[in-house]
């Protein structure tokens, strides 16, 4: 599983010109889920998203957490985080997984950092999503579970 986890000012989410999610302050995620991802390891990934101290405290230094700012999350499947280009120059995505499996791992996601007291807006699994964002840093963490 892969995250890629922007610390944003505002971020949001369009389908057919309609805002799907919007978020002010907080950290825009995009999900990428391979064949071999399950739930446990889910658990892991959102416990260092939520745990990731990446706002400035008082003094500037990045010691505070989502909670700790009132950060919102805005969370986009994207499949294309698992791209193989180690051949030619059109990437692969044998390894990323089916649809059904990666729809059901993203919600299980959202489900789950919402149960955990945030706000959590969304993309729409599979849809053809414009995504807009102001990065504040800018800041950017990828983490894999790979190296979990």
């Amino acid at each position: 599983m892969r995250f890629v986890i922007q610390r944003v000012q505002n971020a949001s989410v369009t389908v057919d010109d309609k805002v799907t999610g919007s978020i002010d302050k907080g950290f825009l995620v995009l999900i990428g889920v391979c064949e071999e991802d399950n739930e446990e390891i889910a658990e892991k990934m959102i416990h260092k998203l939520l745990g990731l101290r990446i706002f400035a405290d008082s003094e500037g230094k990045t010691n505070l957490a989502l909670k700790d700012v009132g950060g919102k999350l805005l969370l986009v499947s994207q499949f294309t985080l698992y791209a193989d280009m180690k051949r030619g120059f059109r990437p692969s995505f044998i390894r990323a997984a089916k649809a059904e499996q990666a729809n059901n791992l993203y919600e299980y996601i959202c489900s789950r950092c919402a149960a955990e007291g945030y706000e959590v807006q969304k993309g729409i699994f599979g849809a053809d999503m414009k995504v807009s964002l102001l990065n504040d840093g800018p800041f950017t963490i990828i983490l894999d579970s790979a190296e979990l």
